[in-house]
């Protein structure tokens, strides 16, 4: 009776020829007749309300142990799709959609439908490449499928849904977070794949320079203040962040998180997802923690004057403070914080470091080729000279692209006493930006040219991620 439960009714009696239902009020009609259709039976239906529905459905599940949960959480019984028996055209087609993503480690599918037919698109290396196009007739029933496995409901098509999958991919454990909206031509559907087999990275991992890879490591063994990442959404902050509390985790340690949602589960550490729902938002949550004797805090973004002040305090009664701000370069979280209102001498106090940073996608090894630049892609990267860059083909392995797998382009600016003198002077950036050169700090574009005469990515590849603010 699998069927039933994707369908979100309740069976109450059954016979040869006829079947009893409890449904909640509002049931879609349409529903019920594919149900009639499939199971081939007479149905009758009892109408409940939507709360008396909920409650009987979760005692029902309650009842079922479909899924069994191991010593440390994990679940054992998640059907693998590559042994998935149901051979629907729906069913089929989502199944071999999340097994092709999963093989290219895309992050994200879209499914939108338009005027004549419906296209699918993965996201690879922070890029959308178009996968296939389907046929309108096959939209709803795929949407409906995947609204099915993330238990959202099939019935409602008119408001946005939000919904969440755990499945098996070859083995492999899959969070999926699903994100269903109307539009003219039906629904359109995106699903963000999270691959919980993957490690988390170490700071080694992130593609710093030498030089920046010991500026980091010592921001995170410093005992308080404040050390801040920016840059764009899906720039990485949050896997730099991760990656600076893994260096730093000790039993001794007390790290508590607030963020929203924590985007890996660490042991040995607290973490604690934001709901304003509650009240609990990061400000409410960053004031609990310091009840809470924390040595490192780590608040997944400082976005207004009253999260930045309770930052503040905590960095300067002795706790080190991880964050993320909003910011296009490292010199302007001065001045974004000035503008959340901290006072520059408590700016100065407290800010120890900034990481700013960009992903750009690495070239494919399996295609990689040389060539000698132009004259204006040379000017474009500030050089002069004889010079050979590096680029990708595009073969099988990437898709096509020439790129296969991302790293990061970074600048990390230390508050030494000099820069905190400054900084009570002035906020600007452009004249923190000049002093801190002067001082031999090297920005973002300078540590994306080390990268494309190492032959890691392009020119193209650099100035793409470094303009788009």
């Amino acid at each position: 009776m699998n069927v039933l439960k994707d369908y979100r009714v309740i069976p109450l009696e059954e016979d040869e020829k006829r079947l009893k239902l409890l449904a909640p009020e509002g049931y879609d009609f349409f529903l019920l007749e594919e149900l009639r259709f499939l199971l081939e039976k007479e149905i009758d239906v009892v109408f409940v309300d939507e709360n008396t529905f909920a409650q009987e459905l979760q005692r029902r599940l309650a009842q079922e142990e479909v899924v069994v949960e191991g010593e440390e959480g994990e679940e054992e019984a998640l059907k693998d799709l590559l042994l998935e028996e149901d051979k629907s055209p729906a069913v089929s087609f989502v199944n071999s959609m999340l097994i092709k993503a999963t093989t290219l480690s895309a992050s994200d599918i879209h499914i939108e439908p338009y005027q004549d037919a419906s296209y699918v698109r993965f996201r690879l290396d922070g890029i959308l490449h178009d996968y296939m196009s389907i046929p309108l007739s096959l939209h709803e029933s795929v949407v409906s499928r995947i609204k099915i496995l993330a238990n959202m409901n099939v019935a409602e098509k008119r408001v946005p849904q939000d919904g969440k999958i755990r499945v098996k991919v070859g083995g492999r454990e899959m969070d999926i977070r699903v994100s269903s909206v109307p539009t003219v031509f039906g629904e359109r559907v995106v699903l963000r794949l999270l691959d919980r087999s993957n490690q988390m990275l170490t700071l080694e991992d992130l593609g710093l320079s030498p030089e920046d890879l010991q500026k980091v490591r010592r921001l995170a063994k410093k005992p308080y203040g404040i050390v801040l990442a920016t840059g764009p959404t899906g720039s990485g902050k949050s896997t730099t962040l991760y990656a600076m509390i893994l260096y730093i985790k000790r039993p001794e340690k007390n790290i508590i998180t607030i963020e929203d949602p924590p985007e890996y589960q660490v042991k040995g550490v607290s973490q604690i997802q934001v709901n304003p729902k509650v009240g609990l938002t990061f400000a409410s949550g960053l004031r609990a923690i310091l009840r809470q004797d924390p040595d490192v805090i780590m608040v997944g973004e400082i976005r207004d004057a009253e999260t930045a002040e309770i930052a503040v305090h905590a960095a300067l009664t002795g706790h080190l403070v991880l964050s993320t701000l909003h910011t296009n370069d490292a010199v302007s979280a001065v001045a974004r914080l000035a503008d959340l209102g901290i006072e520059p001498f408590l700016i100065a106090s407290s800010l120890e470091g900034v990481i700013a940073q960009r992903l750009v996608r690495k070239i494919c090894h399996q295609c990689k080729t040389v060539y000698k630049p132009s004259k204006e892609e040379l000017e474009e990267l500030g050089l002069e000279g004889d010079y050979i860059f590096y680029k990708g083909l595009g073969c099988e392995h990437c898709m096509g692209t020439g790129y296969k797998g991302r790293t990061g382009i970074f600048e990390v600016l230390e508050l030494d006493e000099e820069l905190k003198q400054f900084i009570l002077k002035t906020q600007d950036a452009t004249a923190i930006k000049r002093f801190a050169k002067e001082k031999g700090f090297k920005d973002m574009l300078q540590d994306g040219v080390d990268k494309v005469l190492q032959g890691i990515t392009t020119s193209e590849e650099l100035i793409r991620a470094i303009k788009v603010e």
